[in-house]
């Protein structure tokens, strides 16, 4: 049985990619948090913007592992949170709700998982696209 190996999600590749996210943001006006995972759930790299909102940069880091353990951007469960929304967390072995809101996407080589972004401080919308941005200029 052969297998094909993937190159992980390195530092380098994380750097690249809140760099990314940053200047993204920035260019929209906006300030965000920026977090990035391997694709173990552990940090690779993580910016924390002083004029965000203070919480923003926990918010990044559950959106990263939201988009993580689903291996879905987090975009597209926003509809689910919704007061009417069929759930507004999941529950996860750290006892501590995955918060379902845009600006979370996991990141693939090859065609396997291999880590995850999540940007927090702007507006759901903005955070995703942010996070879209960056993860584009991996390739």
């Amino acid at each position: 049985m052969s297998t094909t190996a993937v190159a992980p999600l390195t530092t380098d590749d994380a750097e690249v990619l809140v760099t990314a996210a940053r200047r993204a943001a920035e260019a929209a006006g906006a300030t965000v948090s920026v977090t990035v995972l391997d694709a173990g759930g552990h940090l690779l790299a993580f910016r924390r913007d002083d004029r965000a909102v203070l919480i923003s940069g926990e918010t990044s880091t559950r959106k990263a592992y939201t988009a993580l353990q689903l291996d879905a951007p987090t975009a597209g469960l926003v509809d689910a949170v919704r007061p009417d929304g069929p759930f507004h967390t999941l529950p996860t072995a750290l006892d501590r709700p995955l918060l379902f809101i845009a600006g979370g996407i996991p990141v693939h080589r090859d065609g396997r998982l291999i880590g995850a972004i999540g940007v927090g401080g702007g507006a759901p919308e903005q955070d995703h696209a942010f996070a879209a941005a960056a993860v584009r200029t991996l390739g």
